[in-house]
């Protein structure tokens, strides 16, 4: 089973995590923020579906469904803790009870509050990997954060953190990286949005390179259109919501004539995409998201597969622009 290296950290991880932002369900925070409805039975059965496939990384945060993803998974991983490496994140302040994000909040007794809050949640004693999750916090602030995670780490709290940036921040890379438990940044990543800087600053650090977003949000998997619709309380609505590009129908014709490419080995596309991920660099670990057990085989699916081929890469390469 292919697996890599948490960056600084002694952790190995399966190459390819989940992302668990869509199994929280909808919420609100100015506006509908998730994926649409979700069956919290199903979630479980894809939780396990992928675990008895090889994939031993689960990517949450506090704030998708306000908690709610954390419980799941938490109650997903009930006696298969042992097996699995968990990352969540902090820094927005959700209420359970109304399924609303009521504000940001860094400081340090907050982070001690929601470090304890998740831990409770997701039914553990150790976070494995624990994410900032403001990416627009000021840069004068952040060494304090910085600070007490590394406390939370002296007390057996979590074993390592990170940061979860949008692109190309280098400077707030190169800030948390100064900390010794510092083990990755997550930022988004995919055949449509490189980004050669954050990859360079986690090969300069030592740092994971954890991949939001490598199925471009479902565009990359074929089954949309450009006339697809969407639930109200589904973010995707509209299709205003490619990674700050608007540009969806020029994005699946592009898909379309990466088709031969990207399935030519036997993947389906969106193993395709996933493979490109893995082979931009030996840092990266993907993790889409998922609502489904066929969702989620599909991406433990690519472990069998691995990386494009330089011969792959290069034809995207030059047909993506």
């Amino acid at each position: 089973m292919r697996k890599r290296k948490l960056g600084r950290s002694n952790i190995e991880v399966s190459a390819i995590g989940l992302g668990c932002w869509a199994i929280g369900g909808p919420f609100w925070h100015d506006g509908w923020v998730g994926y649409g409805d979700v069956d919290d039975a199903e979630s479980i059965r894809a939780i396990h579906a992928a675990l008895d496939r090889g994939v031993n990384f689960f990517d949450t945060a506090d704030a998708y469904g306000c908690g709610h993803s954390e419980r799941i998974l938490g109650q997903a991983l009930a006696g298969r803790r042992e097996q699995v490496v968990i990352a969540t994140k902090f820094g927005y302040v959700p209420d359970e009870a109304t399924r609303q994000i009521i504000g940001t909040d860094a400081s340090p007794d907050y982070i001690r509050r929601a470090c304890e809050a998740s831990l409770r949640r997701l039914n553990t004693d150790t976070i494995d990997l624990y994410q900032f999750h403001i990416h627009d916090y000021d840069l004068g602030k952040a060494v304090e954060v910085r600070e007490a995670l590394e406390a939370l780490v002296t007390e057996g709290k979590i074993r390592w953190y990170g940061w979860s940036l949008g692109n190309e921040q280098v400077e707030q890379i190169r800030l948390f990286a100064e900390g010794p438990h510092c083990a990755a940044i997550q930022h988004t990543l995919n055949i449509f949005v490189d980004d050669p800087l954050t990859l360079a600053a986690c090969d300069e650090f030592n740092l994971a390179s954890i991949n939001q977003g490598p199925l471009a949000r479902g565009i990359l998997t074929g089954k949309f259109t450009a006339d697809s619709t969407f639930a109200e309380n589904d973010m995707r609505r509209g299709w205003g919501w490619n990674f700050r590009e608007g540009r969806p129908a020029e994005r699946l014709r592009q898909l379309e004539a990466l088709r031969e490419v990207l399935t030519q080995d036997g993947r389906t596309l969106a193993q395709g995409a996933l493979g490109w991920v893995l082979a931009r660099s030996e840092r990266t670990i993907p993790i889409p998201g998922f609502k489904t057990v066929g969702q989620a085989e599909e991406n433990a699916g690519t472990l069998q597969f691995g990386p494009l081929t330089d011969t792959q890469m290069q034809a995207i390469a030059s047909s993506v622009t």
